[in-house]
């Protein structure tokens, strides 16, 4: 498999998956569901604790501004691999404890269940969960942005280097979804395909 075959595949979350954040400091950015997040991880290396598997390694609280109070999380992610589980993946996160609010301090009773959330995002993306949305190179339904031009030619070249009609049929299929509405990249997604199709048919390798 191709170093960034997994990656890339990895990268893109749904439409449904994405929420656009209405109002702070992260207004107009997207949020991404968790669940999307763990389904992916299920689907590339099997059911949590047997494909792959994380561990809290820390909690711990720090003050904030005036009476504020944050939460942090260290996790390590692990994912079975052909040779045993892999070396730990790290990952932060936090989130507020107590927050100054208009009608005073507020107490959140899930600010460990958040940073832990927030960690495991850290973590998963080193391994490409959602990586183009924090690229800012996807929107849910298509590439934008500088990255849209190599992310096609890493299309191109796992449709050219397909080993069989099946392979070629799938990469074919998840290339055209990635590019829906983008009439020139799927001409040349296209163009790829039938060059790849014809070789395979001739033999060739």
């Amino acid at each position: 498999m191709d170093n960034l075959e997994l990656y890339n595949k990895l990268s893109r979350p749904p439409a449904e998956a994405l929420k656009t954040i209405a109002a702070g400091r992260l207004k107009g950015k997207s949020d991404i569901n968790p669940q999307w997040r763990y389904k992916a991880m299920t689907e590339a290396f099997g059911p949590c604790g047997s494909g792959w598997r994380y561990t809290i390694d820390r909690q711990w609280t720090e003050k904030g501004a005036g009476d504020e109070v944050m939460a942090f999380v260290n996790v390590s992610v692990y994912v079975r691999t052909a040779e045993g589980w892999s070396e730990a993946i790290p990952g932060t996160g936090g989130s507020m404890l107590v927050a100054k609010e208009k009608n005073g301090p507020y107490n959140s009773d899930e600010a460990f269940k958040m940073a832990t959330t927030d960690a495991l995002s850290v973590a998963l993306k080193f391994l490409g969960v959602a990586a183009a949305i924090y690229a800012g190179e996807w929107d849910g339904t298509k590439y934008i942005g500088a990255g849209a031009d190599d992310t096609l030619m890493q299309w191109e070249g796992y449709i050219s280097s397909a080993a069989s009609m099946e392979e070629l049929q799938k990469n074919f299929g998840e290339a055209w979804t990635a590019y829906k509405g983008n009439a020139q990249a799927q001409a040349a997604l296209t163009k790829a395909k039938d060059e790849r199709k014809k070789a395979l048919a001739n033999g060739s390798a």
